[in-house]
C-alpha cells in the first residue's frame, strides 16, 4: 500500500479553529500528516507565548477529540535563520512527506525551489481566526474561547496561559525589552 504523507507547518500560537479546519481538509487528501511546529524554540513572548510542548498538546488533543482517521506526527522545528537551507533542515527533522500544504508565500517559494509539490489552501475566516487577534483578546480579557477548539481552551487553562500572556504583555511594555533582566 502506498501511503501519501502531507506536511503542514505553522507557529500555532495558539492552534485555532482555522488550523483545525485546514487539518480536516488535508485529512481528506492524505493518509498521514506531519505537522511542523514552527519557531519551536520560542515561548513566553507576546507573539510566541506557548512552548513547543504546549502547542503539541493543543494539536494532539484536538485531533484526538475530532476522531480524524489520520495518522499524525507532530515535529518541533526550530528556526535556523537561513532560508536557503531551511527546507533541508525541515526534511532532516521529519518523516518523508510527499506534498506540502501552506498559505505562507515564503514557505511555498522555498519548497517549490527545492522541487517539492506544494498545495495552497484557503484561509478560513481570516478576519476572526488569526493568532495575533486571539492573543490580543486573551490579553484584554476578550472573547477568544469560541475561536479555538475546546481541547486548546483546556490546555491554555491548564498552563494558566491567559495570565502568562497578560504578564508577558505587561512586562514587555513596562520593561521595554523582550528578555529577562540580568
Amino acid at each position: 500500500m502506498v501511503v501519501t504523507r502531507g506536511f503542514f507547518i505553522g507557529r500555532f500560537q495558539p492552534f485555532h479553529e482555522g488550523h483545525r479546519r485546514v487539518v480536516e481538509t488535508i485529512a481528506e487528501e492524505v493518509d498521514e500528516l506531519v505537522i511542523g511546529i514552527g519557531s519551536a524554540g520560542k515561548s513566553h513572548a507576546v507573539d510566541d507565548p506557548f512552548t513547543a510542548g504546549e502547542r503539541i498538546m493543543m494539536i494532539t488533543k484536538t485531533i484526538f477529540e475530532r476522531d480524524l482517521d489520520l495518522v499524525t506526527y507532530t515535529v518541533p522545528i526550530e528556526d535556523i535563520e537561513r532560508n536557503s537551507v531551511w527546507v533541508s533542515h525541515v526534511q532532516s527533522l521529519c518523516p518523508r512527506f510527499d506534498v506540502i500544504y501552506s498559505h505562507n508565500p515564503l514557505v511555498i517559494r522555498l519548497f517549490r525551489e527545492a522541487g517539492l509539490e506544494v498545495e495552497e489552501f484557503p484561509m478560513y475566516d481570516r478576519d476572526e481566526l488569526e493568532g495575533t487577534r486571539i492573543r490580543q483578546a486573551m490579553v484584554e480579557d476578550g472573547e477568544w474561547r469560541p475561536l479555538v477548539p475546546s481541547p486548546v481552551e483546556e490546555v491554555i487553562d491548564e498552563i494558566d496561559g491567559e495570565e502568562r500572556l497578560r504578564q508577558i504583555a505587561r512586562s514587555d511594555t513596562e520593561a521595554g525589552h523582550d528578555g529577562p533582566s540580568a
